[in-house]
């Protein structure tokens, strides 16, 4: 048969619709590292898709090219977006974006963390996102204040015993 008698549409699709990635309703603060990190990752996404070869793309190449193409289109909204907050910009006594926080919980326990952007966030590291129920909780505390962290498994009284900056 004649290709001038076959339909675009036959046969596997050229790229599937993927739905886009969710992007935040908050102003995208990032630290200096934290946009250093999108950047990265948008290099090795650009890296990644140029490796896809299109002459022998098959459903699973065009299916990984679809979910790179929309990774890099997060990316790139992500770094246009970003508002890249300097620390040595911050008020030193009061906790605020990019913060390092030593607390001291009610039952004693201490605990560091350094406050965010969102795609920086990684909890288990100790970077939470400026957004985080603990981060608003500590948002202009100083040494001494107390902090009421309201968690899932319950409220925790938080204590700061550290503010840095560096």
């Amino acid at each position: 048969m004649s290709r001038a008698f076959v339909k675009e549409g036959d046969g596997e699709p050229s790229s599937p619709d993927l739905p886009e990635l969710p992007v935040s309703e908050h102003p995208n603060y990032v630290t200096p590292r934290g946009m250093s990190l999108l950047r990265a990752r948008m290099d090795d996404a650009k890296r990644r898709l140029g490796a896809i070869d299109d002459a022998d793309a098959d459903a699973g190449a065009r299916l990984e090219r679809a979910h790179v193409e929309r990774e890099l289109r997060w990316l790139q909204a992500r770094v246009l977006s970003a508002i890249t907050i300097a620390p040595e910009r911050q008020p030193a006594d009061r906790v605020a974006f990019g913060a390092r926080v030593e607390l001291i919980d009610s039952a004693g326990t201490e605990h560091v963390y350094r406050i965010v952007g969102e795609d920086e966030a990684d909890p288990e590291r100790g970077l939470i996102s400026w957004v985080s129920p603990l981060a608003r909780a500590l948002h202009g505390a100083r040494v001494g204040d107390s902090a009421l962290w309201k968690r899932p498994a319950g409220d925790l009284a938080v204590e700061v015993l550290a503010i840095d900056y560096g």
